[in-house]
Parts: C-alpha cells; structure tokens; sequence
C-alpha cells in the first residue's frame, strides 16, 4: 500500500478508537432469529431487521431452492441487456399489486432505489424538500441530483409550519419534490403523511416516502402511506426486501410512468446485474405470506408491546418511538458502547448507535423486537438489562 495512504488510514481509524466511535463487525454463526450464534455461544439477538422472522423461513428457503433449480444460480447480465427473467416480473407485478399501486421497479438495495431514483426524476429546474432526520441513502440521492443548497432544503423534522415554509420559498421551481421517511429508522416516530400530503397537494408539490422500516410493519405490512389511507396520493413509494420481507433488495413502487421512466435512465437499475434468481423467488414466498397470515405482524407487534412495556417499567428513555424501532437512550458514546459490551457479556445483542449515524450526544442502543422472539427470550433480555442499566446508573 501506498506510505501515505497508509498513514492516513491508521490516523484516521486511531481518532475513531479515541472517539468511541469504532465499530468492527458482527460475526453471526447461525442464520437469523430470536436467538443466534456469536462468538460460538447462543445469545438473545435485538440487533437485526428482521421484523417478521422470515429471514430463516423453510417456506421463503424451498423457495430459493426451487427458483435456483429453475432458473439457475445468477441472472447473467444487467435488466436491460438479457438479465431481465420472467421471475423478475412476475415479483414487479407482485409487489405493484400488493402496494395497491399500478407498478413497481425493484432495485439491488433500499440504498441504491433512493440513489437512483431522486435523481433520475428531478432536474437542475427542480427544489427538492427534505426532512432533517431522513436516512442518509435519501441525502445521498438528493446530493446526487446536483441542486444548489438554496434549492434542496430541509425542513424540521415533522414540522408541518416548517415544511410550509420551504414549500413557499420554492414555488418558483419547476418540480417541488417533498422527501421524508415514513417511519425514522434511529428514533421510530412516524411521518404525518396526511398533513404532508395535504400541503403538498395546496402547493402542487410531489411526494416520496422512504418506507424501509414501514413496509411488513404496518399497514397491514403495506407500509406506512397505506396506513394512513394516502397510497393513492404519495407519488413515490419506497421499500426494502431486506427488513420484514427477510431477504435482500428495494423497490420503487408508483405510475406505470415512474416505472418506465426509471427503466430508461436510472443509473443503479442500468448499471448492476440483476437479482440471482434464488432472491426473487424467496421475495414472492415472503408476499405470500405477508398477504395471507396476519399472524406475523400480530406477533411482531404483541412482542413490541411486551418489551417496550418493560423497559418503560424499569425507568429506561426509549426517546419517542411509535414502532418497533426501540432505542435505549444513553446520551454518551462512550456509555452506549459500555451498555453493548455489558449485555455482550449477559448474552444479549444489541448494538451502539453513535455518530455519524446519530448525533454526537445522542448516542443509544438500538433494539428490535420481532415475531421470531419468543417470550422467555424478551424476558431473559430484560432481566439482563435491568440489572446492566442499574448498574450503570441508566435507570434507579
């Protein structure tokens, strides 16, 4: 390697050890689920996506299975040169249907869907408006369209009088995009989408939601804009497949035009081979169930309800969430990565979050409930917790 580059490598990880803000990577020996193996030894795990438990699902696995012995074990090219197989839209068509919308494109990941549509359908005539708190895959895309400043505002988070604000200073564009996320991946509060939509329909504004930690969560797992009964009136939906669908991808789901205008110039979509053909035939198992067992989110919420009950009763901050989102309010990032590395050690998995994912001083553990947990495993979690907060002086 390259002396100064090296140099500047190690200066750079050393300030992040300095910091508190280093964090290496979880090696997960057991497919996902209420409890896994890290380190060779079983422990509780808060720290996955995962809200439905369909990650290790036989029915989502025979599934990948199958679609592998049908269609082989990669896709072969791009979607728009030969990678575009029939298993693929037949999951478009799916996805479209479920959402209750006329089409859908999916994507190789949430992260790219936002990086490649923002600006794919924005022009150097356009505003775009921002809230403070969206995930940074939207703040890439939107810095990927290449606005000035002046023309990509944020406004405070769930802040209608501030979202009105920006929408009058941008009436002189030519598109007014409004962004937000229907559901705060750090905090779990939820957008007003029906106030959104109502300022956007008075200023001819479009909207976006970022629906990652909303899609299989509610709605009847069709995510937040169907929740509030406002699906027909959001003009760009996005999802993940890699949370509640248990899998891996993203998707944008809206007008037949949305779809075909993304086809043509989205950068992501034209630029990377399409999903193996295992990912879209375990996505089309996990819609199957989604539509078809309601016992999934019953469970998910039931358990959100047991966990985040008892951690309020110890004393603990869980911040504002409305999900099952469930942050443990520390404050420091030095006591967040103490807390992780203390439950570690009870054998519980939940992980720091600290700048620059939050901000400095905002630091938490971040814990997800989902419908693989069983009881005893949520009550062992807490038992544990109880005893690490008091410890610490998190909690009397």
């Amino acid at each position: 390697m390259n002396k100064t580059l090296g140099d500047w490598l190690g200066s750079q990880l050393d300030a992040l050890h300095t910091q508190h803000l280093y964090k290496p990577l979880v090696e997960v020996q057991s497919p996902q689920g209420g409890s896994i193996t890290v380190e060779g030894r079983r422990v509780i795990n808060l720290a996955s996506n995962n809200y439905l438990g369909l990650a290790n699902h036989p029915r989502l696995k025979q599934a990948a299975i199958e679609a592998v012995e049908r269609w082989g074990a990669g896709a072969g090219a791009v979607r728009t040169i030969i990678g575009t197989m029939e298993i693929h839209q037949e999951l478009e068509r799916r996805i479209a249907a479920f959402k209750h919308v006329e089409a859908a494109i999916v994507f190789q990941s949430g992260f790219t869907a936002n990086a490649g549509t923002i600006p794919t359908i924005i022009t150097k005539a356009d505003a775009i408006i921002s809230d403070e708190l969206n995930h940074a895959s939207i703040i890439d895309g939107c810095r990927l369209a290449g606005l000035p400043s002046d023309r990509r505002p944020v406004y405070k988070h769930r802040d209608m009088a501030s979202l009105e604000d920006a929408l009058q200073r941008c009436q002189g564009y030519e598109k007014r995009l409004i962004i937000t996320d229907g559901v705060f991946s750090m905090d779990g509060d939820v957008a007003p989408l029906p106030d959104i939509v109502e300022l956007a329909e008075r200023y001819d504004a479009a909207v976006m939601v970022d629906d990652a930690h909303g899609s299989g969560v509610l709605g009847g797992g069709r995510g937040t804009a169907y929740h509030f009964g406002v699906h027909q009136r959001v003009d760009v939906q996005l999802g993940t497949l890699s949370k509640a669908v248990g899998v891996m991808g993203g998707y944008i789901a809206g007008s037949a035009l949305l779809r075909d205008w993304l086809v043509q110039r989205a950068r992501p979509f034209l630029f990377s081979t399409a999903h193996p053909p295992a990912v879209a035939g375990a996505i089309l198992a996990a819609l199957d169930l989604m539509e078809t067992d309601p016992s999934f989110t019953e469970r998910l919420w039931a358990n959100t309800r047991h966990w985040q009950g008892g951690l309020r009763d110890m004393g603990f901050d869980l911040g504002v969430t409305e999900t099952p989102i469930t942050p443990i309010m520390t404050g420091s990032e030095e006591k967040a990565l103490e807390l992780q590395r203390r439950l570690m050690a009870e054998g519980v998995l939940a992980l720091a979050v600290v700048f620059p994912t939050v901000p400095r001083g905002k630091a938490r553990i971040r814990t997800m409930p989902n419908a693989s947990h069983s009881v005893k495993e949520l009550d062992e979690a807490l038992q544990s917790l109880g005893r690490v907060g008091r410890s610490m002086g998190l909690i009397a």
